[in-house]
């Protein structure tokens, strides 16, 4: 059996899934490996549980021949199986990746877009080998655009991704410091994040790009299609408002989508929301829809939501930090008004031979602002200098909250996934 004949099976069982735990009816199972995991353990368990079709590597687990078929690697497979579906798909494809926002643009993006085209977008933060193959054969035929999220943490994996989802249109939107272990320092972020626009160069295709970033027009010379965004001088301009807790913008120019109230938290998000009104009026969607999808947008997943009890206003922004995202997001609380503010950061993860270092530069960006509290949680917080709170972990976090009894007091909870820094208040 060849990719033709799988790909024969895949358009009568359109759903795939590698957990069995997950499973359907009438589902294709592809039996994946990890490093705690063998997914041909679980092929005639999938087989049991309904699925119509299952793709195994491992000769010893080919038990049904009739509903299985043997490769030499499962992976490779879904992924040849994603770029066949995806070279059926004649719809635009937008790529998004970057070191901060991209979830959050993706969400944005595909929000506004959704509001006049069938729009089909990475589903939560599946953007890594698996889930970028998973959210293209996840596309129906009535889809009119696809919303494709890549994220990375070492060199050619954008690269890889490209080679499948074969985008049409891309974003960055931003080049900051994160996993700098696996990139090998700041410009190998941005030689690995810049791939994106590498195969767009390449193939003719369109870019959206901040001009309030420097590196990012200098990035994206040469590309034939650029469309730009920002404060000024970009083919659409806005104004960033935060009067209150809450980020508002002001589409200016001739765009009729004017002024747009967020539900999101701080100024750090205006190239997000910007970019969504880029792209979407790129693509024709009325613009008076644009605004009232952006302003329905509701953040979850611990992304910068606004979270309250009693009388204090908690911003939970624990789905990851990195040395950028930590900097926009203190100096965005600390430009708040409110009377009472309480910092509570758990660690930076993956940032190498320079974590030591950007763990004491954080140190001294806190220290230049006023806090009623600072709490600093695991990790290399506890190899710095500082004179701060310090915690072992999220559940210890947890109990000083606890004790604290704050009220009136506007608290913002970040850190790096592995952290938990979301437990703080669960």
């Amino acid at each position: 059996m060849n990719i033709e004949q799988l790909y024969s099976i895949y358009q009568q069982h359109r759903s795939v899934q590698t957990d069995t735990r997950k499973l359907k009816s009438n589902d294709l199972f592809f039996a994946l490996k990890g490093d705690n995991f063998n997914g041909n353990e679980f092929a005639a368990k999938a087989l049991e549980l309904g699925a119509a079709f299952a793709v195994v590597d491992e000769a010893a687990y080919f038990t049904v021949p009739e509903k299985m078929m043997l490769v030499p690697n499962a992976l490779e497979t879904l992924q040849q199986l994603a770029l066949r579906h995806r070279k059926e798909l004649k719809i635009p494809f937008l790529a998004i990746t970057g070191t901060n926002g991209k979830t959050t643009t993706k969400e944005l993006v595909s929000t506004a877009l959704a509001a006049g085209l069938k729009t089909y977008a990475t589903v939560g933060n599946l953007n890594n080998h698996i889930g970028v193959p998973l959210t293209i054969l996840s596309i129906q035929p009535d889809v009119e655009i696809a919303v494709i999220e890549m994220g990375a943490n070492h060199q050619h994996e954008i690269e890889g991704y490209c080679k499948i989802a074969l985008p049409t249109h891309g974003i960055i939107t931003n080049i900051g410091k994160a996993h700098l272990e696996g990139f090998g320092g700041p410009e190998g972020v941005k030689k690995a994040k810049g791939e994106l626009y590498d195969f767009l160069r390449a193939n003719n295709g369109t870019v959206f790009v901040c001009n309030d970033y420097d590196y990012l027009l200098e990035m994206s010379k040469g590309l034939p299609h650029i469309v730009t965004y920002g404060r000024s001088e970009a083919d659409y301009v806005g104004e960033a408002v935060t009067d209150s807790a809450f980020l508002a913008v002001e589409v200016r120019g001739d765009s009729q989508v004017g002024f747009i109230q967020t539900q999101l938290v701080g100024a750090y998000n205006f190239p997000n929301v910007m970019a969504a009104v880029a792209v979407a009026s790129y693509f024709k969607v009325p613009e008076n829809k644009i605004g009232q999808a952006i302003a329905a947008y509701a953040p979850s997943n611990n992304r910068s939501q606004v979270i309250v009890q009693g009388s204090n206003t908690i911003i939970m922004d624990a789905y990851n930090a990195n040395p950028s995202s930590m900097k926009a997001a203190i100096e965005n609380f600390a430009g708040l008004n409110a009377s009472k503010k309480v910092l509570m950061l758990g660690a930076m993860m993956e940032l190498g031979p320079d974590s030591i270092e950007e763990h004491q530069a954080l140190i001294a960006l806190i220290s230049s602002y006023h806090w009623d509290a600072v709490v600093l949680v695991g990790g290399d917080f506890k190899k710095v200098k500082h004179s701060f709170t310090y915690l072992d972990n999220s559940a210890a976090a947890a109990e000083w909250l606890k004790q604290q009894q704050f009220t009136g007091t506007h608290i913002l909870i970040k850190g790096s996934r592995s952290t938990g820094m979301e437990k703080v208040i669960a």
